[in-house]
């Protein structure tokens, strides 16, 4: 190796504030893939793009040396447009069950690779578990069978995809480097780009649920992802959110699994309306981007359409029996729901429901045993809770605010406490930022 690519000269640069190049870039993730880079050097990497920051280049070298560092997703296999969408995590935020398949009945191939639960924000794959036989730990070929027969398939990361992603992302958690717009983006698009994608929309999260909780900094991290996207030659787009209260009616594994399946049956409760907007929100940008669509309203309407005529329905029942899954429990999902433990929390006063810390109502979740805080714990199906009102809602003292559910007694009065502590209620109706704040397409990051 010439003595310009050795490490730790990449980390001089780097800490310096010279811009990489794509070879100095490229031959540090080789080198920490195949383990030639020391934990102290990885970690005064990270800190080093902490501190300084890459170029727009930069970023969209690391995310494909990250991308191509391991195992890929053929997209000629789907034989099709292949779409999907990633959030930035939330709290109740189900909507890749809805997603995928409203995208698949549009004609659209939907290679969804998502993740598990960590800290305060929920984990598809958890979700998808809670459904009796269901397999996220698919091979590359048998990901590519689901999507031919079903039109789209979610699993969960393989070791062999995006090796680099796994390296970094456990040593980002040591060293105070999570929160870098940057590497955010790279561990994003690495895992996204590898799956062979036409067409990406991103669903970048603000408020106090979310992990940027100030709007420019996620309007940021937006236009860094959609550039990278495109950089890479993928059709990108992002709507920016917010998450200032759980989305829908439940949070929770199997309870979300529950929401979804009455929504796709015509089933409609009027707490999931903000989930369903959300959904028809960025379905109409997948559909759009992925050229079933004039423009992002007609993929809309279109996606609206295919959720209320059954047809996002059948192919979800066709990913969930190829995938190995007992599609039986969905005939009374409500009959599923067996915790061990329920209580129903109430309003203290009369009064607006005025606001939350939603990050707090996530770490509730978590505890009630929905979630997890080390890679590798075990969660519970059933525990979770299901809000009995919204921001902004009028309730009189007494009325039920929210009813949790857990796996035992004895995970109960810790979360209660702490979801009364948060739940603010006012004399004075609050204003509601909108769910959906703006699209931000390539024309706006050029």
């Amino acid at each position: 190796m010439s003595e310009h690519l050795h490490p730790i000269d990449i980390i001089l640069a780097k800490r310096d504030g010279k811009e990489l190049s794509g070879e100095q870039i490229e031959n540090f993730i080789a080198d920490v893939v195949s383990g030639d880079v020391t934990d102290a050097r990885l970690a005064a990497f990270l800190m080093a793009v902490f501190q300084r920051g890459l170029t727009r280049t930069e970023l969209a070298y690391l995310t494909s040396a990250m991308r191509f560092s391991g195992e890929v997703f053929d997209a000629a296999i789907s034989r099709g447009t292949n779409v999907d969408k990633h959030s930035t995590g939330g709290i109740g935020d189900k909507t890749s069950l809805l997603l995928a398949p409203i995208a698949a009945a549009a004609g659209l191939c939907v290679p969804m690779i998502s993740g598990r639960s960590l800290g305060h924000s929920g984990g598809t794959l958890d979700k998808l578990e809670t459904i009796p036989g269901y397999n996220t730990q698919l091979t590359m070929e048998q990901f590519g069978e689901v999507i031919r027969k079903a039109g789209c398939s979610i699993i969960g990361q393989t070791e062999r995809l995006v090796p680099a992603d796994r390296i970094l992302y456990a040593m980002r958690d040591h060293t105070g480097t999570v929160e870098s717009p940057y590497l955010i983006c790279a561990s994003i698009m690495s895992k996204k780009l590898a799956a062979g994608l036409n067409a990406l929309v991103l669903d970048v999260k603000t408020g106090s649920g979310a992990f940027m909780k100030k709007v420019e900094d996620a309007e940021f991290l937006a236009s860094l992802l959609v550039s990278t996207g495109e950089l890479a030659g993928t059709k990108t787009g992002a709507l920016l959110t917010t998450v200032d209260q759980p989305l829908g009616r439940f949070s929770g594994n199997w309870i979300e699994v529950w929401e979804c399946v009455d929504i796709m049956k015509g089933i409609r409760h009027p707490f999931s309306e903000d989930l369903i907007e959300l959904t028809i929100g960025l379905a109409g940008q997948m559909l759009f981007l992925g050229g079933k669509a004039g423009s992002a309203e007609e993929g809309e309407r279109l996606s609206k359409e295919l959720l209320e005529n059954g047809k996002a329905w059948e192919h979800w029942v066709l990913m969930v029996e190829a995938h190995g899954g007992d599609v039986r429990v969905f005939e009374n999902p409500a009959a599923f729901h067996k915790p061990a433990a329920t209580r129903t929390l109430t309003a203290k006063r009369s009064g607006y429901l005025a606001s939350m810390n939603c990050t707090q109502v996530g770490w509730a979740i978590q505890r009630l045993g929905a979630g997890r805080e080390r890679p590798g714990d075990p969660v519970s199906a059933d525990a979770g809770l299901t809000m009995h009102a919204k921001l902004g809602d009028y309730l009189k003292e007494g009325d039920p605010l929210v009813t949790i559910f857990a796996a035992s007694t004895s995970k109960i009065d810790g979360p209660a406490e702490m979801l009364i502590e948060t739940m603010e209620i006012s004399d004075e109706k609050p204003q509601v930022r909108p769910l959906i704040l703006k699209p931000i397409t390539a024309a706006d990051v050029k």
